[in-house]
């Protein structure tokens, strides 16, 4: 028996994705309406920045096995297409690519910079959406959209002014993620934590009008000079009569209270100081 020739997705799955596209049955304008209804995806628009992941494979199988579905069905099956800007993270790409030929964003100043930002677009905005064609993606691409389109940035301003006019959208206290590169606050998602090797620092804080004095230990000793109070645990025999003392900060001689709270961990062996962000972040805790 002739062994068939390996299968070569290349020379077939994309013959058989023009024909769909041919059809015009991924719009649905062109599908007869059936039962009267519709069901809509709009597509979680993948970042400009690179390629996607298998993550992005996932996702969008399931996106296209729920439209089929439905558009098999009878409904007016609508899934929509679109790309990302992703600020901050296109900047950085954008960023590298400069430093390889020695510049940086600022010896561009911004309206260069920005051009440079839309080069970047064009150039590989339609990488990822060539790359969902070949997954096979049932998307109406008649109706692909960018993040930056200038009718989703008006959609954008009037969702966020009506948010605030309905009091939605409020300036609270809250402590942010900052990035000293970039001069900007960033989400949880972009961050990478790193596991450090620290040292823990033994500092002795003097009990006013007395000779006694309460240890606290600390990776960051800078941060002492901010401090605010010293807290300990209201369980733990052996501060519970410091409780309403107050101490001297050292260096500055700044006296600050010793406080109770049951945040202290009791089996870490020592006090804690609070800075006036701990302090926040305590009530926030609390309310």
């Amino acid at each position: 028996m002739k062994e068939s020739a390996a299968y070569n997705p290349k020379e077939v799955e994309s013959k058989i994705y023009q024909k769909w596209l041919d059809s015009g049955y991924f719009n649905p304008d062109n599908l007869p309406d059936q039962n009267g209804k519709s069901f809509v995806i709009a597509i979680a628009p993948p970042n400009i920045t690179g390629s996607l992941h298998m993550g992005h494979a996932l996702e969008n199988t399931i996106s296209d096995i729920l439209i089929r579905y439905h558009r098999m069905k009878g409904f007016r099956a609508l899934w929509i297409p679109g790309t990302d800007h992703a600020g901050i993270a296109t900047q950085n790409v954008v960023e590298k690519d400069l430093k390889k030929q020695g510049l940086s964003r600022h010896d561009l100043g911004k309206e260069k910079f920005l051009e440079k930002i839309w080069e970047w677009r064009e150039k590989y905005g339609n990488i990822i959406l060539d790359q969902l064609k070949s997954l096979g993606c049932s998307l109406d691409w008649s109706r692909t959209r960018f993040t930056m389109d200038e009718d989703y940035q008006k959609a954008v301003k009037a969702a966020f002014e009506k948010y605030q006019s309905e009091g939605l959208i409020y300036q609270g206290e809250r402590v942010i993620n900052w990035c000293i590169k970039d001069q900007t606050a960033l989400s949880d998602l972009e961050l990478e934590y790193v596991e450090e090797k620290g040292k823990l620092w033994h500092l002795k804080y003097p009990i006013k009008g007395s000779d006694e004095f309460i240890i606290v230990a600390t990776t960051r000793p800078e941060t002492m000079l901010g401090d605010a109070a010293v807290a300990v645990n209201p369980k733990d025999e052996r501060y519970k009569n410091m409780i309403g003392k107050t101490i001297l900060l050292p260096i500055v001689d700044r006296e600050i209270p010793i406080v109770e709270d049951v945040f202290v961990d009791k089996e870490f062996g020592r006090p804690a100081t609070i800075c006036p962000i701990s302090r926040l972040l305590m009530k926030l805790a609390k309310s």
